[in-house]
């Protein structure tokens, strides 16, 4: 992309909560111009799951665009940080993971993120914090914490609320602002990027690499992406949109989003101008919301699958027809819980997701709405059940 260092800031601006400051930032973009030489873009993500959702990928169409506008992008997988846990948000420590689960996590994030940034190696830069934190002692990690101040730490909202409400803030949860600041300096990074959550975090990258006698990052946020029930996206909350999914569960989901939602995600999420989003927002919000689900699934899955999940959505919901690829699962002849057997069937993670799902009415065993997450579903025999969770997960059951 051939833009001025201003067109550029404000390409850049139409996707951010927080840009501090433009003029740093302006500056570099011509500095870079006039030297030929990339800034050094950086985005951390810890693999504290199996998936990337649609939430995620705000940060990392920014990336994108810094990527191409010719800049180096750096995609740091934090599979170090990922084992302490993030307490941003959080009212509760995080529970720790094992190395292997970080380790597996990471190679499905490689996946998923590679349909939105180009990961070949001279186009993007692909790193994991372990490189450094792997190697550090105890002495090291107290060196690292004497860069910091407790008074500083309890700044955050989060430590806020929690010694408001007195609940516990752990010492090693004061480590995760210095041990992304310390990501920063280890990357001599020239710009971070996050979701406006993560501006403390950002904020501690500046401070550190001041004290190291770097130039301070450039912190850019972008806004967070509200998921299908209206709350912050959150695979916690099961309303996300994850990018692993298939295009017709992708088209589904973002069809069944509130209305007023629609103009950030259309701004966030898709490459439509802002003049063209605001045509189709004008119009008849069905039709706008299928726009919009057809330009996401679009960029993940190609224009093929894309038009397949808008005909399948209109045969399914419009006609009120089953879906025709239910998959199947065979399972051991057993009674089951519902909610385990949700779990068993693969329509939810957990069976407290499940418990949800049923209070609320989103349960249908056989067409039959259920309502007791006490039940006890007997699987046997050439019997076949239909199970669907909410309006676009099925599965058809036999036994073993």
């Amino acid at each position: 992309m051939d833009l001025t260092p201003q067109q550029a800031v404000a390409q850049l601006k139409r996707l951010a909560s927080d840009l501090i400051t433009e003029a740093d930032l302006e500056k570099r973009l011509t500095k870079a111009a006039e030297s030929k030489q990339p800034l050094r873009i950086k985005f951390g993500i810890d693999p504290t799951f199996t998936d990337v959702h649609i939430g995620h990928s705000v940060p990392i169409r920014v990336l994108r665009l810094f990527q191409r506008m010719g800049h180096m992008p750096i995609l740091l997988l934090g599979d170090a940080t990922a084992r302490l846990g993030d307490p941003t948000g959080r009212n509760e420590q995080r529970p720790p993971l094992s190395e292997a689960d970080v380790s597996h996590n990471a190679e499905t994030y490689l996946d998923q993120i590679g349909t939105i940034l180009d990961l070949s190696p001279e186009k993007c830069e692909i790193r994991r914090n372990s490189e450094w934190f792997g190697g550090m002692d105890f002495f090291d990690a107290l060196r690292l914490l004497g860069r910091g101040t407790v008074a500083r730490m309890l700044e955050r909202d989060d430590f806020q609320k929690r010694m408001e409400n007195r609940q516990p803030i752990h010492l090693h949860e004061m480590m995760y602002p210095l041990m992304q600041g310390w990501d920063s300096v280890m990357l001599n990074a020239d710009v971070e990027l996050g979701g406006n959550d993560q501006l403390f975090n950002l904020h501690m990258g500046r401070l550190l690499q001041e004290r190291n006698e770097q130039q301070p990052q450039v912190c850019l946020t972008t806004p967070l992406l509200l998921g299908t029930d209206g709350r912050k996206m959150s695979k916690t909350y099961a309303n996300h949109v994850p990018l692993n999914g298939t295009a017709n569960d992708m088209y589904g989901k973002i069809m069944s989003l509130s209305d007023d939602i629609m103009p950030d995600w259309f701004r966030m999420v898709t490459e439509l101008s802002d003049e063209e989003a605001a045509k189709w927002l004008a119009g008849h919000p069905r039709k706008a919301k299928g726009k919009l689900a057809w330009e996401v699934c679009r960029e993940i899955h190609g224009n093929e699958a894309a038009d397949g999940a808008a005909e399948e959505f209109t045969r399914r919901f419009k006609k009120k027809e089953l879906p025709q690829d239910i998959p199947s699962v065979a399972l051991a002849a057993q009674a089951l819980p519902l909610p385990n057997l949700m779990k068993d069937a693969g329509l939810c993670h957990s069976t407290s997701e499940a418990r949800r799902l049923i209070k609320g009415g989103g349960v249908r065993l056989d067409g039959v709405v259920q309502s007791d997450p006490n039940a006890q579903i007997e699987v046997k025999g050439d019997v076949e059940l239909l199970l669907q969770a909410g309006k676009r997960r099925f599965v058809k059951i036999t036994a073993e």
